[in-house]
């Protein structure tokens, strides 16, 4: 039976990765994801692994980078900013196809921005997480039951693929308390096991004559064959797009929220069914790869609008949303930003307006 209990999100991210054999943390303090290596400073110790508070974020994402290539389930953690000084890092190990894992808790910007909650980190995170074009696999929990499931199942993935993941959270998430239930702690032998499995390419140190597996990473030619190579492995990710539909079977009104804020659109999405107006939700689980599928296949004989909910002004899921919908219906916007939360009532209004637009 699952283990149940009370937890802040950042600390239930913390004991998340500790279970899914996380034994290496570096990060650097930065508000509101603080909780994250507090726990960690904790909890690494009782497990047999090691906490390092890195003198920056440059230097925490390259200790990750270091852990990581050693086949250690490895992981660091943000926010926005933080996560800006993490790009070299995050970029290098795209290069090197790293299996690591880090977390961004987003709050307000652009710049140092606000210390309290936003979701503008959207684009970086699912365009420009570096230089280079690369991409990566992005989950958005929407409650701290998510950021528990979805940073447990953060490091399968990025094992899986040999990639670098992100779970793409914020300051709201990090920082309510929810009932959760705890998965199990993976063991010792089935860490030594996964470990075994990367030894092929380890940075450990192999005997004289070993075949080692090693990703180019200098300066050089030959990198036009390894994006190549790498983008048959994004072919494969079509099997990775995931999202939810609420309400959706004969909606006339899409709200479109991950995070956040399709917690707000859920409860509006239930008052405007109770006015009699048709409303539906569309929550991408991950938004990257992004659900355009979800979008691109509504039958726009029934669905009129749509309502982008994001706590970020300017809007940035709103891209993805106007690629797969190629203006067949009008696109509004209910928007917060630089720290400034949405509430129901705001979204309900916009909701509202739309709908005696469109219908």
């Amino acid at each position: 039976m699952s283990e149940r209990v009370f937890m802040k999100g950042c600390e239930a991210i913390a004991e998340a990765a500790t279970r899914a054999g996380c034994r290496f943390f570096a990060g650097y303090p930065i508000t509101p994801q603080n909780e994250i290596p507090e726990y960690f400073a904790r909890r690494m110790p009782e497990v047999g692994g090691v906490f390092v508070q890195g003198e920056s974020e440059v230097a925490s994402v390259n200790m990750l980078y270091g852990a990581a290539s050693t086949g250690t389930r490895a992981m660091s953690s943000s926010s926005s900013c933080g996560i800006s000084l993490y790009s070299e890092g995050v970029s290098y190990m795209n290069a090197a196809r790293i299996p690591a894992v880090y977390v961004n808790v987003q709050r307000g910007g652009p710049g140092i921005g606000a210390i309290q909650p936003a979701q503008q980190d959207y684009l970086q995170a699912t365009k420009a997480s570096g230089n280079g074009g690369f991409r990566m696999l992005v989950l958005a929990p929407a409650t701290v039951q998510e950021c528990v499931d979805m940073t447990y199942r953060a490091f399968d993935l990025a094992a899986k693929y040999q990639n670098p993941v992100l779970v793409l959270t914020d300051g709201v998430m990090g920082t309510m308390m929810e009932p959760v239930e705890l998965p199990p702690m993976k063991s010792d032998e089935e860490l030594a096991e996964l470990k075994a499995a990367y030894h092929y390419r380890a940075v450990v140190g192999h005997p004289l004559g070993e075949a080692v597996f090693c990703r180019p990473g200098g300066i050089g030619g030959g990198w036009e064959e390894i994006n190549k190579e790498t983008v048959k492995m994004y072919e494969t990710w079509d099997s990775e797009v995931e999202y939810e539909e609420f309400m959706m079977d004969d909606a006339e009104i899409v709200l479109a929220a991950y995070g956040i804020s399709a917690r707000i659109s859920r409860y509006v999405v239930k008052a405007l069914r109770k006015e009699g107006i048709k409303a539906g939700m569309i929550r991408p689980i991950k938004v990257s790869p992004f659900p355009y599928e979800a979008f691109d296949k509504l039958d726009f004989d029934r669905v009129k609008g749509i309502l982008n909910v994001e706590m970020s002004i300017p809007a940035q899921m709103k891209w993805d949303i106007e690629y797969a919908v190629h203006g067949r219906c009008p696109i509004a916007e209910s928007l917060r930003s630089g720290g400034e939360l949405l509430t129901n009532d705001q979204v309900l209004a916009a909701a509202r307006a739309l709908a005696k637009e469109v219908l």
